[in-house]
């Protein structure tokens, strides 16, 4: 799911992606299951590495508008 990133003056600007990953560690040294966020627009590659794992979705877009 996409949404846009908020500074602190509670302006959107850009967006990033939210997207829940199920692969396991052992599956070929991949990303651990969670949520993650990258910095993207729709319908574009990502600008981003994920950032993650998180619990739920919403710890994942609290971090995004974070940093």
């Amino acid at each position: 799911m996409y949404h846009s990133f908020i500074d602190k003056n509670g302006n959107e600007y850009g967006s990033f992606e939210v997207f829940l990953s199920t692969w396991e560690p052992q599956d070929l040294g991949k990303r651990n299951p969670g949520y993650y966020w990258q910095s993207c627009f729709p319908g574009c590659l990502p600008d981003s590495d994920p950032v993650g794992p998180f619990d739920s979705e919403v710890d994942a877009i609290n971090n995004a508008n974070e940093v």
